[in-house]
């Protein structure tokens, strides 16, 4: 063929055989080759936007490979995760009951102490002799009550032989024997010893109260002498020391430091009001810092408290630890696990397993021709990385955990690592975490 230049017109006018055609100027291709032409470009277009709509997702490719695992069945811990406070069971400020120089400190900041440790002295010479003070005048007392005692019974023979000659000096005026005068003399000097006994008897009961009253100093200066060596009330730790040794300390001001108790120690938390029926003395709690992964510290609920917090809509609870290894410190905030009650014969998939769609949340089971269904479940509480799955799913069952996007209802698949693996989840649920992803 040869391009020959048009004439009285644009375009290209081909020779082709014997077909020569001219119209206003230009050659002119047969109107057979021309429907012959246009009906291959038409199906050549057509097969190619038809080959990739028959490639449907998951078809023409081969087995789409996946991740899977079997569903295992397990008892389930239903648990609360808060966040609490440690507070310690018992706090004791250490404040000095006599003024005086601090004389000696037995301990250093921080230091654990036990019941009955020496912490402080305080000067004592001054009440050593307030108390030598009243030790003497308590000796003091008590000699005057021998003398009173002495002198009623010297006063009481007196009296036993005046008595005596009064009555035989009456018998004798009867008689006529002794004029009256002498009998009166002799009855007025009775009344006289008898009027001095009752006087010494009145001298041994102020002996005997002065002598109380001495004794009573005493003791108070004995007391007084023993807070001069202050001890420990109680097994704690030990703060910041506000007064330092030599200082002058005033008695129930000053506070010299603050003992912790830590072992046993409280978790204060708070739960919703809705998980009260659910809330029972003596029910297991965990506790862990909030930067620490190792295992948890283990009490048991020990207190409820009596009323709901209006404002919150919470209920305040206390749990017990032992804290032997001193994990948990007063004023710390630490993650609080508790414990509810366990679910018996949960089924358990991982939490990648379940997909969520328009109609909810569906996981893939690996039929035994290796071909995936979408099957429909109901997701329960969250494990770790583990769901509950409380409907739609058998123990024993194949679902798939990686290559979801890859595949449609009847695809084929092919298992790789991870098949027959079971789903992880050793620790508690927490309550009301529903999830799918």
């Amino acid at each position: 063929m040869y391009p020959i230049a048009p004439q009285g017109g644009l375009g290209l006018a081909m020779i082709s055989g014997n077909y020569k055609y001219l119209i206003n100027g230009c050659y002119r291709i047969p109107f057979t080759a021309f429907c012959l032409l246009s009906c291959c470009l038409i199906w050549q277009g057509c097969a190619s936007k038809a080959a990739p709509a028959t490639a449907k997702k998951g078809e023409g490719g081969g087995a789409a490979p996946v991740t899977v695992t079997k569903v295992v069945q397990k008892d389930v811990p239903v648990d609360i995760q808060v966040v609490g406070n440690v507070e310690s069971c018992l706090t004791v400020s250490i404040k000095s009951q006599v003024a005086g120089e601090l004389t000696r400190v037995y301990f250093h900041e921080g230091d654990f102490v036990k019941k009955g440790d020496p912490l402080f002295d305080i000067d004592k010479r001054m009440l050593e002799s307030q108390l030598n003070q009243s030790q003497a005048n308590l000796a003091k007392d008590e000699a005057a009550q021998g003398l009173a005692e002495a002198n009623l019974a010297r006063d009481e023979a007196n009296e036993k032989y005046a008595q005596s000659e009064a009555d035989r000096y009456s018998k004798m005026l009867e008689k006529g024997l002794v004029s009256k005068e002498q009998a009166e003399q002799f009855r007025t000097n009775a009344e006289a010893v008898s009027a001095a006994v009752r006087a010494d008897r009145a001298a041994i009961r102020s002996a005997t109260a002065a002598i109380n009253a001495t004794r009573a100093a005493v003791e108070y200066a004995k007391v007084m002498l023993g807070y001069t060596s202050i001890l420990s009330p109680l097994d704690g730790r030990t703060g910041n020391l506000n007064v330092k040794q030599g200082n002058v300390v005033a008695a129930s001001t000053t506070e010299l430091i603050t003992i912790n108790q830590v072992q046993p120690i409280y978790v204060t938390f708070s739960v919703p009001e809705t998980e009260l029926p659910s809330v029972k003395k003596g029910q297991m709690v965990m506790a862990v810092s909030q930067d620490d992964s190792s295992s948890p510290e283990i009490g048991e609920l020990a207190f409820i408290d009596n009323s709901v917090d209006a404002t919150t809509g919470t209920i305040r609870l206390k749990g017990i630890f032992p804290n032997l290894d001193h994990k948990l410190w007063p004023g710390e905030f630490v993650r609080v696990t508790l414990r509810l009650a366990t679910e018996s014969n949960a089924l358990i998939v991982p939490n990648q397993a379940v997909q969520t769609g328009q109609d909810g949340s569906y996981v893939f089971v690996v039929k035994p021709d290796r071909t995936v269904e979408s099957r429909p479940v109901v997701t329960g509480v969250r494990v770790d990385q583990d769901l509950v799955i409380e409907k739609g799913l058998q123990v024993g069952e194949t679902v798939v955990t990686e290559g979801q996007l890859r595949l449609a209802p009847g695809s084929r698949v092919q298992m790789g690592g991870g098949s027959g693996s079971s789903p992880r989840g050793t620790g508690g649920a927490p309550r009301g975490n529903r999830a799918g992803r």
